[in-house]
């Protein structure tokens, strides 16, 4: 998703998108990046880990990618919003259910028509470095989201607040010109601490490396490309947690980390669709690790970069869509286990929309459409306009061989319509960096998480979130669809923004920035001597702090 949620996912929509199901939702479902070391060198490691388990305080989490820094609201990444997730506390959060319930905030006010929010902060928190947390920091937070030199995407949601200000010690309120309906959810953001980070160049500070939170864990060490650790916090305002240590076990291929598993080196990762159909069904697995299945709150689609002239054309992404075969897809990439998708929204919701357009695979269609925009298949069976050839390359990211299967799917799919498509896989960090935030590429093969606020598609379809600003890598731009977001954010009443978000869908259906391709199931194990694990709407992983080992819990 870039996962939420590129699978790759204001701060609030890349929480959304990202971090917060990031476990149900990406960490398993993709590996994107390069290890620093060789594969070997990693399984040696393999017997430390066994000799960490039998103490029974640490808990091993397959990760398929490094973090590129440790401050969550500075990133673009899936890697780095899990790991920060459990270091840093918002004023608000999203429980099991998807409901927002408190977090540093104990409580809160809305007043003023729905135009202000007061939020009452608790009083017994402090730093990890002992100092103590008081709504000085979630203004400093929230100036530091504002201010042009801060080196985030996410500062949209926070320039919409008109006044933020301080009550009291512990009292925060800001105030927005024109309601703002998804303006609670938006303090879901890491807050971060002024007395370490007041004046600091965000790009060279130590705490990109060195993080320092309120969350349930604190930060330990981090190898580069190999494991990050994170131990457990004793003052953690809610408790601390019953395992004592984390450690995010970087591993990019998904072979390799299931072997690693096996070997007893992971408590906790997640399967491919062929593992969990075909390598994991042994009474000697089973009665080691427990499964679980359900389908993952996230989405992968065929993204086209719209400044390229071959896909400015509506009729032309259309024509894609329709000789893209979906079914085919989930059939071989994914060996059956995930649903076919029409958008971005989650089905089955309240602000699902099933009625819209939906293109069903119709390779004779598609060149119906593509010959109304003057392309001709040629005597060899080549697709061209004036002489030139339709071709262009698909990137996804190494480590996900579901989606580089897609890819070759989709590859042969338009060979027969005449398109020549090629595949370029590469490292995670670098597509991003060099690929994606700067508009250097034809299509890409990714995956947002798909959350429970709708707004939060604003991020990833609106022209004020074209990049660097946002998450619309495409650069899509639709004034009517920008208009139909900003009604949506400015009613409380449920059933208009159902209402605006309906025109929405239909429109994304109708301008197709995305081939929206399919919704894989999220396959999660865990070692069966792991206890406190609830699944829920939101997965399994929402909540690692109260999962403890059998006999060792406080």
């Amino acid at each position: 998703m870039i996962s939420k949620k590129i699978t790759m996912l204001p701060a609030a929509a890349f929480f959304l998108l990202l971090a917060f199901l990031i476990v149900a939702a990406y960490l398993f479902l993709t590996g994107v990046f390069s290890l620093h070391r060789s594969y070997p060198q990693a399984a040696k490691n393999v017997t430390f880990q066994n000799k960490q388990n039998k103490a029974k305080d640490t808990l091993v989490i397959g990760l398929g990618a490094d973090a590129t820094n440790l401050i969550g609201n500075m990133a673009a990444d899936a890697p780095t919003a899990e790991v920060t997730s459990q270091i840093y506390d918002g004023l608000v959060r999203y429980n099991r259910n998807f409901k927002i319930v408190p977090d540093l905030a104990k409580s809160w006010k809305i007043s003023n028509g729905g135009k202000a929010i007061t939020f009452y902060l608790r009083h017994n928190v402090r730093w990890q470095d002992g100092h103590k947390f008081t709504a000085g920091d979630v203004l400093f937070t929230y100036r530091l989201m504002v201010n042009p030199r801060t080196p985030t995407p996410y500062a949209a949601e926070y320039l919409k607040v008109y006044k933020a200000k301080i009550i009291g010690k512990y009292i925060f309120r800001v105030t927005y010109k024109k309601p703002y309906a998804p303006a609670l959810a938006s303090w879901e953001l890491s807050i971060l601490p002024e007395h370490l980070l007041k004046g600091k160049n965000l790009l060279t500070t130590k705490l990109r490396s060195h993080p320092v939170g309120t969350g349930p864990y604190e930060f330990y060490k981090w190898i580069h490309g190999y494991e990050i650790i994170l131990k457990a916090n004793p003052h953690y305002f809610m408790g601390a947690p019953h395992i004592k240590r984390l450690i995010y076990k970087i591993v990019p291929d998904s072979s390799t980390m299931f072997l690693i598993l096996k070997s007893n080196g992971i408590d906790y990762a997640g399967l491919t669709p062929l593992q969990f159909r075909y390598e994991t069904g042994g009474k000697k697995f089973n009665s080691r690790y427990k499964k679980y299945i359900h389908p993952s709150l996230s989405f992968t689609f065929l993204g086209y970069n719209l400044l390229d002239p071959l896909f400015k054309s509506v009729r032309v992404r259309q024509a894609l869509s329709y000789a893209i075969n979906k079914k085919e897809i989930i059939k071989g990439a994914l060996l059956g286990l995930g649903i076919k998708c029409y958008g971005p929204f989650m089905p089955g919701t309240y602000f699902y929309n099933r009625n819209i357009k939906r293109y069903g695979y119709d390779p004779k269609k598609a060149l119906i459409l593509l010959n109304r925009k003057g392309w001709r298949l040629n005597k060899k069976g080549i697709l061209e306009r004036g002489g030139i050839p339709f071709k262009f390359t698909i990137l996804t990211p190494q480590g996900n061989p579901e989606r580089l299967s897609a890819a070759e799917i989709i590859q042969q799919n338009l060979k027969k319509i005449g398109i020549k498509v090629g595949i370029r896989v590469m490292e995670w960090t670098s597509l991003i960096s060099e690929f994606i935030m700067k508009k250097r590429f034809q299509s890409v093969l990714l995956g947002f998480t798909i959350t429970p606020d709708p707004y939060d598609n604003a991020a990833i379809f609106t022209s004020s979130n074209i990049v660097p600003k946002g998450l619309n890598f495409t650069s899509f731009s639709d004034p009517q669809i920008d208009g139909l977001f900003r009604k949506a954010r400015s009613t409380f009443n449920l059933k208009k923004q159902r209402m605006y978000y309906f025109k929405i869908q239909k429109l994304l259906a109708k301008e197709s920035p995305y081939t929206f391709l399919y919704i894989p199931y999220a396959m999660p194990v865990v070692k069966n001597s792991i206890n406190g694990i609830k699944p829920a709407p939101s997965g399994i992983g929402y909540d690692i702090r109260k999962w403890y080992y059998a006999g060792f819990a406080d």
